[in-house]
């Protein structure tokens, strides 16, 4: 797919999409290895007793303060979500960044690392899966709260409290 359909799908000019993303490896998640690194550090940093759903918040909010504007992070996420090309590439990074996490998670789990425990398979996805439906909702409603208490909000719904 070109720049131009890009730009044409998400309803921008080529011009919008380059000041958000700078280069079309930007735009096809080029950042997303920067993302990726400090998400796995914040996680591997947390102190031992923080258990996985923590760690993995913090590494989630670390990587969303990485955006250089609250109005850049909206656009990014406004294009990763309307834009289907996009979106399927952005799903398949996470896909990477969820393997690279599960001895993390196992460790904090205290599962064999190195096993693929499905429980903690199970943990990184709905983390994940909260994080998407945060910023669906942040996206939805133009940016008006806190991500991460959206995060917060799916999380709860998800874990029954």
């Amino acid at each position: 797919m070109t720049i131009a359909q890009i730009a044409r799908e998400a309803g921008v000019s080529q011009r919008t999409l380059f000041r958000y993303f700078g280069t079309k490896e930007d735009l096809l998640g080029g950042d997303q290895h920067r993302f990726g690194q400090v998400l796995t550090n914040t996680i591997s940093e947390q102190p031992d007793e923080a258990g996985a759903w923590d760690a993995l918040r913090a590494g989630g909010a670390a990587v969303s303060a990485l955006h250089d504007s609250h109005e850049q992070a909206l656009e990014r996420f406004r294009l990763l979500h309307n834009t289907p090309s996009l979106r399927a590439g952005w799903l398949e990074k996470r896909l990477r960044f969820q393997e690279d996490l599960l001895p993390l998670v196992e460790a904090r789990m205290g599962a064999a690392v190195g096993s693929g425990d499905p429980r903690a398979r199970a943990v990184i996805a709905t983390a994940f899966g909260c994080l998407d439906a945060a910023s669906m909702t942040w996206v939805g409603n133009d940016g008006e709260s806190d991500m991460m208490d959206l995060y917060d909000e799916c999380l709860a719904a998800v874990r029954g409290y």
